[in-house]
């Protein structure tokens, strides 16, 4: 295969991480085809929603639904644009095939995968995983300034929190292997984030239950992870001159094509064609229900309560090791205060003797598929990979052999 190309392929809910192994970056395309409206027969397909100069109003086609790749065609149509020459210039026959998948990801589903890739598209080979495994290929020890230990090296123990566009799942490592019985999920992402938003505006200002582009830009802008949720609460109910947690989000203009932006407060402003929407706790409240998903009704708990509870169900002996290597990734991630906060519900939560490590990258939306290049240059990756010729040959159960994550010495390490 050291001839070959070898596409690595993040293919996220929300966003798709695609580029070739032996590249240095990844190009981040949304997973989506976007129309206008019924009126409008114009469709922007994966990346050339950048084209797109009016964002009001979007409808919004997703291959994915509640975290599982249901609808093929729509995927289909934009895994056609992205292999074409204008996108990636890939030619499948020639190129071997690194893609994710969502954890528990049924098994009709990766049915579909399997046969969409190498019967449709006829790639050359191809490794299908998740994106937790892919991030402990990474140099995950460079995250942890001060740790005296070997790089490039997978760690013994780690513990990654994926938190993305659909679910937030924990899922635990112990020698590269997936504890199975450990691995947690929530049912909170940044589609339910952004919905929530879009429900609080609707009510308190105008109609936004329409504008999922422009209210996703907002989140992205102006919402923060709070340190102390109570306390930040009451200065938002002060008087706006007091509160400096308030903050004037000035609407896009697309007559104009002026983007959204936030107002400096205090100023002189001609107001006459600005729409201008205040958000005040709406800033904190969003991003509380990752740590708090009782807010909305949800009866689960939140990210470090459930980080505990995994680590809990697995052998007391490596509880430390696991506290020791937490590795936050996932659009969610980006929040500002998001890593402290975990860091300080953790530490209030997990006994005292065990030291309480959190990384995260620069960029955690593509940490995985820095992992799946790296890898991809391993002599392992050589190992795993099932050929179309032995597709053709043994059919799906040769893929459930090769990409079985877990088996029975997984189970003997939890509790």
């Amino acid at each position: 295969m050291s001839g070959r190309k070898v596409l690595v392929l993040d293919n996220g809910a929300y966003t798709m991480k695609a580029g070739y192994a032996d590249e240095t970056q990844a190009r981040i395309i949304p997973n989506c085809i976007v129309t206008r409206g019924k009126g409008d027969k114009r469709s922007y397909i994966g990346d050339q929603l950048s084209t797109c100069t009016d964002f009001t109003g979007l409808y919004y086609k997703l291959p994915f639904e509640k975290g599982f790749l249901i609808n093929w065609q729509n995927e289909k149509e934009v895994w056609d644009r992205i292999f074409s020459k204008d996108v990636l210039n890939c030619d499948p026959k020639n190129t071997t095939l690194l893609i994710t998948e969502p954890c528990f990801n049924l098994p009709n589903v990766q049915q579909n995968y399997d046969e969409v890739i190498f019967e449709a598209y006829e790639f050359e080979a191809y490794y299908r995983t998740n994106v937790p495994w892919l991030c402990i290929q990474n140099d995950t020890t460079s995250l942890y300034k001060d740790r005296f230990c070997k790089f490039n090296e997978v760690p013994d123990c780690a513990l990654v929190v994926d938190s993305g566009y659909s679910f937030t799942h924990i899922v635990p490592f112990v020698m590269g292997r997936p504890i199975l019985p450990a691995i947690r999920r929530i049912n909170i992402g940044g589609k339910l984030l952004t919905n929530h938003l879009k429900e609080i505006v609707s009510f308190r200002y105008w109609d936004m239950m329409e504008q999922t582009y422009i209210m996703n830009e907002v989140k992205e802008t102006c919402c923060f992870v709070s340190q102390n949720f109570l306390s930040d609460l009451e200065i938002c109910r002060r008087n706006p001159r007091d509160n400096p947690i308030l903050q004037e989000y000035v609407l896009p203009d697309f007559s104009r094509n002026s983007k959204g932006y936030i107002r400096k407060r205090g100023g002189t402003y001609d107001q006459s064609d600005e729409q201008v929407l205040y958000m005040n706790n709406e800033r904190l409240s969003v991003p509380e229900i990752l740590f708090n998903p009782m807010d909305v009704g949800m009866n689960q708990a939140g990210i470090p309560e459930v980080i505990v509870e995994s680590i809990n169900a697995i052998h007391s002996d490596l509880h430390g090791l696991l506290y020791g290597n937490i590795i936050l990734v996932g659009g969610n991630s980006l929040f500002s205060g998001y890593k402290r906060r975990i860091e300080k519900d953790l530490r209030f939560l997990a006994p005292t003797e065990f030291e309480i490590r959190v990384g995260m990258s620069e960029n955690p939306i593509t940490y995985a598929w820095q992992g799946g290049a790296k890898f991809a240059n391993s002599t392992e990756f050589n190992e795993k990979l099932v050929t179309r010729a032995e597709f053709n040959e043994y059919g799906h159960n040769i893929c459930l052999q090769r990409f079985g994550l877990g088996d029975d010495d997984d189970i003997e390490m939890s509790e």
